[in-house]
C-alpha cells in the first residue's frame, strides 16, 4: 500500500474520487484462482493518490469463482474488484488519517457511489452476503530502500 499526499489538506468538504484497477489471472486449479491486483484510487481536485498492489486467491467450486468473475451489469465492475475494494479499505481509511486527508467511502465502486463527492464522514460497511466462496487478500510487500 502507498499513499502520497500532493499538499496541504484542502478545506473543501466535497471531494470526488477517480478508481483504477488492473485484475491479472496468475494461477488457475480446479477449486482454486490466484490473481493479482492494483488498485490506485485518487481525488478530485488533487490531493492524495492511494495505491494497493497485491494478490487476491479464490477458493471454492468453480461455479463459485466463475460468479466472482462476472461483471455487475449495473456497475460496470466485476464482484471480484468489489471484494478486494472492500478487503482493502481500512487500510486506505487508516492511511488517510495519517496523511490527514479525505478519504473514499467504503462503498465507492458501487453505482451511486462512482464519482461521486465525498462527504468526509463514514459511510456504513454493508453486510455479508452469505455467499460460500472464500477469499483471501494479501496486499503485496514493498522492498525497503
Amino acid at each position: 500500500m502507498r499513499g502520497v499526499k500532493f499538499g496541504g489538506k484542502e478545506e473543501s468538504a466535497t471531494f470526488s474520487f477517480d478508481v483504477n484497477a488492473k485484475l491479472e489471472e496468475k494461477e488457475r486449479k480446479s477449486g482454486r484462482l490466484v490473481v493479482s491486483f492494483v488498485l490506485t484510487v485518487g481525488t478530485k481536485p488533487s490531493v492524495v493518490k492511494f495505491e494497493v498492489e497485491g494478490a487476491a486467491t479464490l477458493s471454492g467450486s468453480n461455479t463459485a469463482i466463475e460468479k466472482l468473475l462476472e461483471v455487475d451489469p449495473k456497475t460496470k465492475i466485476p464482484l471480484l474488484l468489489h471484494r478486494v475494494y472492500q478487503r482493502v479499505f481500512t487500510t486506505t481509511f487508516l492511511l488517510a488519517t495519517v496523511l490527514d486527508t479525505p478519504y473514499p467511502p467504503p462503498n465507492l465502486l458501487f453505482s451511486s457511489e462512482m464519482n461521486r463527492h465525498g462527504s468526509g464522514r463514514r459511510v456504513g460497511e454493508e453486510e455479508d452476503s452469505g455467499e460460500e466462496e472464500k477469499m483471501a487478500v494479501k496486499p503485496k510487500p514493498k522492498a525497503r530502500r
